[in-house]
Parts: C-alpha cells; structure tokens; sequence
C-alpha cells in the first residue's frame, strides 16, 4: 500500500511546485509590467504643479527611488505575508480590495451554483442523444455563444430585459447594506451573461469527454451485456473522464473570478475587475498589482486542484504496477 502512494504524493508534490513556480513567474512579470507604464507615478500624483523636490521626496516614500530587484523583493515578501502594501490614495491596499473581492467571489459563486451542474447535465445528455435534434441544437447554440464576444451579449441581455421589458435593473451597483435578495436581482444580469460564456465551453468539453470515452472497450462490453444506455452512460462512461471535465470545470470557475473585468465594467458591478481598472486611471501602482496577483493565484490555484483532481481520479496513477 505504501509503495503503491508515493507515486501519486510525488505527482501530488510535482504540480504544487509547478504551480508556485508559474505563480513566481507570473508574479515577475506583473511587478515588471506595472513598473515599466510610462510616466512617474510620483509626479501623477501630486499633479502638474508639483515641485521637483516635492516629487522626489514622495518618491523616496513610495519607495520609487530603489532598484528595481530590491523593490521587487520587498514588494513580493510583503505579499507572502499577505501585507498588500497602501495605496497612493493613503489607504492600505486591503481595505480598498477587500470589500469588491467580496462581491466578485458572490458573483461568481452564484453563477457557478446555477451554471455548474447545468453545464455538467446537458454535457451529459447531448453524449447520451448524440446526433439528435436536443445534441444539434446545444452543440450549435454553444458553438453560437462562444463567437460571440460576452461584452456584446452583455449589451443585448441590457437591451431586452432592461430597456425593452423593464424587468430588471440594467446597474448593478450593489453596496452594503443591502438585502441579499436586492443584491441577487441587481446581478442577475451578470449573472446570466457570465452562464451564456461558461455554459457553452463547459457544455462542448463534457459531451467530447464523454463521447471519447463511449467509444472505450468496456463501453462496448457493457452494452453487449444488454444494459441500458442510460445506466452504460451514467455508471461506465462518466466516472472515467473526471479529470478532463474537472480541468474544464476549473478552468472557466478561474475565468469568472479573473476574467469578469468586462462584466463588471458594462455592468457597473463593484467588483475586483472595476476596481482595477479604476486603478490604473488613477495610475494607483499598489492596487494594479494586487489585483493582478489575486486574479493570478485564483487561475493558477484553481487549475491546479483540478491537476490534482486529474491524478487521484486517474486508476492507472492511484494503483500503479
């Protein structure tokens, strides 16, 4: 038993460093990036009449005069210890993130409540009826959906629930303070937009996980065993591609957290992808970066898990010869 696990812990052990190794790189590159913007950020601050020796003395308290390795090190072990720096504003980076984090995890929990076990079940019923009138039209609907950019549908969503049958509100501006029931009607709109995206990719990706597996041997064993092609779907063919569906599943989970800044700017929603982009208006370093780094971690830990999920769900891994 013993040696049966060291592989999967060694596999196990392999990905989580894989995963902080890209989650260094991708750290590298997004201090390098803010810090090579063009302009001052000392002299964007204090505005056009600021004197020289005004900006330099803000430099030297934003930390701006340092070298550039010495300021990454500093600003990377600061966030190891989830101290995310302030703001050029005076307010600690946390504070300002902290409240619209909180709105983009409600966001996107929401959205994967309902979109999730659709996407799963229709995945599952376009494998079963393949080749059917249902598997044409979700294959053509999703394939629809995907061309289309989500700003767009976003648009049309506001145009005919909002503008053209008043149902719901087309701002989602939501504060504390609120009932979770007004803040879940002013999401709504968000929240379908987001579903039409990640429905239509998770949706193709089961089905094709699925059908690879329907053309398995056993598959075909089963059903010369006379079983029924529901029960040959539901207990030979999907417990075998969890992996690949997790990977999908994790995939689009990371983009409505790290990729909802169109979303939430159309919307208005106060989320962490508003808050960036009023960041870099302002040309707020501190906050830029943070942002970043959080939508990094969330897309790099979460795809991560579903590598994770991939090799323990894997036979062939958990019981090597």
């Amino acid at each position: 038993m013993e040696s049966h696990s060291h592989p999967v812990l060694a596999m196990l052990v392999n990905r989580i460093g894989l995963g902080l190794l890209s989650l260094l790189i991708v750290s590298i590159v997004i201090f390098s990036a803010v810090s090579m913007l063009p302009g001052d950020f000392a002299s964007a601050i204090l505005g056009q009449t600021a004197t020289p020796e005004a900006v330099t003395a803000l430099q030297h308290k934003l930390g701006l005069d340092l070298p550039w390795p010495q300021r990454y090190v500093v600003w990377l072990m600061d966030a190891v210890r989830g101290d995310l720096g302030d703001s050029f504003s005076g307010r600690p980076v946390i504070d300002v993130i902290g409240p619209r984090l909180y709105n983009t995890l409600l966001l996107a929990a929401s959205t994967a409540i309902f979109a999730v076990p659709l996407a799963v079940g229709l995945g599952i019923v376009c494998a079963r009826f393949r080749g059917r009138f249902i598997d044409k039209f979700f294959s053509t609907s999703s394939l629809a959906a995907i061309s289309v950019p989500e700003f767009f549908l976003a648009y049309i969503l506001m145009m005919l629930l909002s503008v053209n049958l008043h149902l719901l509100p087309s701002m989602s501006s939501i504060r504390m303070g609120m009932s979770l029931g007004e803040q879940m009607i002013r999401m709504v709109l968000p929240i379908l937009t987001l579903m039409l995206v990640v429905l239509a990719h998770m949706i193709r990706n089961t089905r094709a996980a699925i059908l690879g597996v329907m053309a398995s041997p056993y598959v075909e064993m089963a059903r010369l065993n006379g079983e029924p092609e529901k029960r040959v779907v539901l207990r030979h063919a999907l417990p075998n591609p969890i992996g690949p569906i997790a990977s999908v599943l994790a995939i689009n989970l990371a983009y409505l957290i790290s990729g909802v800044v169109v979303i939430e700017v159309v919307f208005v929603y106060p989320g962490v992808g508003q808050t960036m982009v009023d960041a870099v208006r302002n040309r707020d370093v501190p906050v830029i970066q943070a942002c970043a780094l959080i939508f990094a971690v969330t897309y790099i830990g979460l795809n991560m898990i579903a590598d994770i999920i991939s090799i323990v769900s894997n036979p062939r891994l958990l019981h090597p010869r």
